[in-house]
């Protein structure tokens, strides 16, 4: 079937959500693609941050079709093979670098960022209830009055503005985008914004509000928004400030985590331990996958039928899960993806028209002069074999696979160079 032709199917059968580029990849290998006319780009977006191993990886792909020959799906009524050695793997990479006798982490399995979100803001007010609850058992009260301490407890999440959690309607609320918001308002209520790495509006925030907080939700590292990095002084402020109110400190790693920042988690490079971490995108290398994990004595809040997915951790997503959390972390991808990404980085800031990089491993964006239409950038970008992104009218954004090496680079500033001359 030709381009042409699956366009004029889309367009009068699947929903207009996205605007698509004019092309139609039909396989890929490492960190390249190939659309359906055989000609070759490199994927400087890898599905949005999802494909850490490079496209069509071999332990990958082995593990779903040995996993898809055997079964499929059963339910989460059942145990799943697998499913405690991935979380395992999960908890040690959180609890890189901590005591050896720190607390495990234990994780809910989803199926996606915007699932494995919504079950930390679920978990967080849950937390508060109980806590509100048993203290006041503890203070010797009777169970009537438990229950209205339980219901009086804190439930606001406070978030940061450009944040984004997802797209369904409580991580939309949770997403600190007006203009992401407005067309789908009422959005349920219980969220408080704050600026970026503004520390005294932060501590202003819990001094008129404190209370109420039941957790404080960040990025360290924010994606949609345009790749801007917390500040380690803000992340060590909202620690010390959760911690004060007996709230939750909850680090979305959706983007950033699995190795994408350099270290196992982005946390890890700020120095604060998070209580609940939740993680997606890069975790199975493009089978849809999603984690909420919480440091063992906060997920003890979830009891049986409180929360629950019918795909999340299926047979199928737990083995590509697995076969990607063993490869990165038995290749050595940590070192990799600093050395990588801080070539990167200093690459784009060579570029002419390139008026400022950010970014953390292989998690970068350039600002472009104005004048310059990063989004027309992107669609001339394909020209050039390039598959690019942009989060802003002059922003552009770079999610590689974790394999990409030094000529890869050399190659995307290559052709960039190419496209902000003209």
């Amino acid at each position: 079937m030709s381009l042409e032709e699956q366009q004029n199917l889309e367009a009068t059968y699947v929903m207009h959500t996205f605007g698509r580029k004019p092309v139609e990849f039909v396989r890929g290998e490492g960190m390249e693609l190939v659309d359906d006319q055989g000609n070759t780009y490199l994927d400087f977006i890898a599905g949005i941050g999802v494909i850490s191993l490079g496209h069509c990886h071999p332990a990958v792909a082995g593990a779903l079709r040995s996993q898809a020959e055997r079964l499929i799906h059963v339910s989460n009524y059942y145990y799943i093979e697998g499913r405690g050695e991935v979380a395992r793997r999960l908890s040690d990479l959180l609890n890189n670098g901590a005591p050896a006798d720190a607390e495990p982490w234990q994780s809910f399995f989803a199926n996606s960022g915007a699932e494995a979100n919504e079950c930390a803001i679920k978990l967080a007010r849950l937390h508060a209830r109980k806590r509100a609850e048993a203290r006041a058992l503890a203070a010797g009260v009777g169970e009537d009055e438990a229950r209205a301490a339980a219901a009086a407890a804190p439930r606001v999440i406070v978030t940061l503005e450009r944040s984004f959690h997802g797209r369904t309607m409580a991580t939309l609320a949770a997403t600190a985008q007006p203009a992401k918001q407005e067309a789908f308002q009422p959005l349920p209520d219980g969220f408080a914004h704050t600026p970026l790495n503004d520390v005294a509006a932060l501590e202003a925030l819990f001094a008129a509000r404190g209370d109420e907080i039941c957790a404080v939700m960040v990025e360290c590292v924010q994606g949609e928004g345009g790749v801007h990095p917390c500040t380690p002084a803000f992340l060590a402020a909202a620690r010390k400030l959760t911690e004060e109110r007996g709230a939750l400190l909850v680090c979305d790693e959706v983007q950033t985590g699995v190795f994408r920042c350099g270290a196992p988690f982005a946390f890890q490079r700020f120095g604060v331990v998070p209580d609940v971490v939740t993680i997606a995108k890069g975790v199975a290398s493009g089978m849809p996958t999603g984690m909420c994990a919480a440091r063992a004595s906060v997920a003890a809040s979830f009891e049986p039928g409180d929360h629950g997915s019918t795909f999340g951790g299926s047979n199928l997503a737990v083995a590509a899960a697995e076969a990607t959390l063993r490869t990165l972390a038995d290749e050595g991808f940590a070192e990799r993806v600093e050395r990588v990404g801080a070539y990167l980085r200093a690459r784009l800031a060579e570029l002419p028209r390139v008026t400022e990089v950010r970014g953390l491993g292989l998690m970068a964006a350039a600002d472009v002069a104005e004048g310059v239409d990063a989004n027309d950038v992107v669609l001339r970008g394909l020209g050039e074999g390039l598959v690019l992104n942009a989060t802003g009218p002059r922003t552009l954004r770079f999610l590689p696979p974790l394999v990409c090496e030094e000529r890869h680079v050399d190659a995307l500033v290559e052709g960039l160079a190419r496209l902000l001359g003209e």
